[in-house]
């Protein structure tokens, strides 16, 4: 047989080519099944959310609904208030988060790590990036102001001489360098719930969650807590508050989250009922003014 010339083994190699090629045509023929399409996977948290909520429900017994098909995301160092009416969400929302109960669905991440990975022994570890201030204050009676503060440095192993480092820029933020030997019952309720703030921040948690800190307070004195709770937050820190203090929310004009039996209904940039968002630095103008 005569040799193929370069003209034939290139028409050759093109058949070649083209019979291998068939299979691949006709698979994808009227009736046959498409080929697998790869999808990208779904992009994750930014590096900047701190937390993330991804369907998350909390259900309490037959009918008793705490939290339903939650889903949102906070960045670093936002300041974020949670409204709504008693019995709406916000509380079980924050004991989510500091790991007093478990959700029945869905996934919590804080710091980009989910919470249901944190075993029983290691919650205390991580409750200590998390401050906490409380409606009710919760201080320790028989302490006094610089005490009560201490201690929640000591629960994390701080020595004395950090303790007696750090605490006096804890007392003047928080307004009571001069009630330090005061106990908690020679102190007002404005006075003691800047205690529990102080003795949140006082270990300068990444995040701060306050569940309905002017709850008890007159509106003068809530104002004083809310500068106080921004001041925290202007220092890097992402703050949460629950409350259905309506027109403290109007007055900050921060991101707001509204629930309504356990469902988010709303969630806006801005507390205020003007079409304009209000920046850190027009809020931070109107402190100076004394105008908040």
């Amino acid at each position: 047989m005569a040799p193929l010339s370069s003209t034939d083994t290139a028409t050759h190699g093109r058949d070649a080519t083209r019979r291998r090629r068939a299979p691949a045509r006709a698979s994808q023929g009227v009736g046959a099944d498409p080929l697998p399409v790869k999808t990208p996977p779904a992009a994750g948290p930014s590096a900047d959310t701190v937390i993330e909520f991804r369907g998350v429900s909390k259900l309490y017994g037959p009918g008793g609904v705490g939290l339903e098909r939650a889903t949102f995301s906070v960045n670093r160092q936002e300041f974020v208030f949670f409204v709504g009416s008693t019995g709406s969400g916000k509380s079980t929302l924050m004991r989510l988060l500091i790991k007093e109960l478990e959700p029945t669905e869905g996934i919590i991440r804080v710091a980009g790590r989910s919470l249901a990975e944190i075993e029983r022994k290691r919650v205390p570890y991580y409750r200590r990036n998390v401050g906490v201030v409380f409606q009710d204050f919760k201080l320790l009676p028989t302490r006094t102001v610089y005490d009560n503060i201490a201690y929640a440095l000591q629960v994390t192993g701080a020595s004395r001489r950090q303790i007696r480092a750090k605490l006096p820029d804890i007392l003047r933020l928080t307004g009571l360098s001069t009630k330090l030997h005061n106990l908690p019952h020679q102190l007002s309720g404005g006075e003691q719930q800047r205690v529990a703030v102080a003795r949140a921040f006082a270990g300068h948690p990444p995040l701060l969650l306050a569940d309905e800190p002017t709850g008890n307070l007159d509106p003068e004195t809530s104002i004083g807590i809310m500068q106080l709770l921004y001041r925290i937050n202007r220092a890097g820190t992402t703050v949460l508050v629950a409350t259905h203090d309506n027109a403290m929310v109007d007055r900050m004009r921060r991101r707001v989250i509204e629930l309504r039996r356990g469902r988010i209904i709303r969630d806006e940039a801005t507390g205020s009922y003007g079409p304009q968002d209000e920046n850190t630095a027009e809020l931070g103008a109107r402190l100076r003014r004394g105008l908040l």
